[in-house]
């Protein structure tokens, strides 16, 4: 069995699998909706976040990434992606390719883990979902409590934008290349 990102040759799948897509749409709200609850815990904490109740929301439901990701990756071995259209070039195939691979390495794995450090290094609790207490990765140390915070944010903006730059690029091939790659993670409508 090849990479699941690598299969082009081998695949003559025309849609993603409903599982696939009802995950990465699931993924995608919760991405989003847990990085909008940090920015504002963070940026309006005075206003909104006084008893940390939306950082506490954030960990609860960023610890879940994880998780998920991993069982996405899962799925996504036995059942490769789509060929991507032949209108697009090689360095744009390729392109695609390692943006999403950047997707899964940074926003799924190396953003939580980085606010999992954080929370350690300031002897926070992760509580996922609200119910599992997740061990600390490292003994508190809060001499590292800054370089923790910046490292967690700076990869927070990096990954902002490059969903961003996911979500237009999506577009962009749907409403100005009009091809097939936005389509293939779309829920099929059915007929009357």
């Amino acid at each position: 069995m090849g990479s699941p990102w690598a299969d082009k040759q081998l695949n003559t799948r025309t849609s993603y699998t409903g599982t696939a897509k009802t995950v990465h749409w699931f993924m995608a709200i919760l991405w989003i909706a847990i990085w909008v609850i940090g920015f504002v815990a963070v940026h309006w904490r005075e206003v909104y976040n006084q008893h940390f109740q939306l950082t506490f929301l954030h960990k609860a439901l960023a610890s879940t990434i994880l998780i998920l990701t991993v069982l996405r990756v899962l799925w996504r071995w036995g059942h490769p992606a789509p060929a991507m259209p032949d209108t697009m070039s090689a360095f744009m195939q390729r392109a695609a390719h390692f943006g999403h691979l950047a997707i899964y390495v940074l926003a799924l794995v190396a953003l939580p883990l980085s606010g999992w450090y954080w929370s350690s290094v300031a002897d926070k609790a992760v509580v996922m979902l609200g119910l599992i207490h997740i061990p600390p990765l490292v003994a508190p140390a809060p001499s590292l409590y800054t370089t923790a915070k910046g490292i967690h944010t700076l990869i927070a903006w990096c990954c902002g934008l490059m969903i961003s730059g996911h979500i237009l690029v999506a577009l962009k091939h749907h409403l100005v290349d009009k091809d097939t790659v936005l389509r293939q993670m779309l829920p099929h409508r059915r007929r009357p």
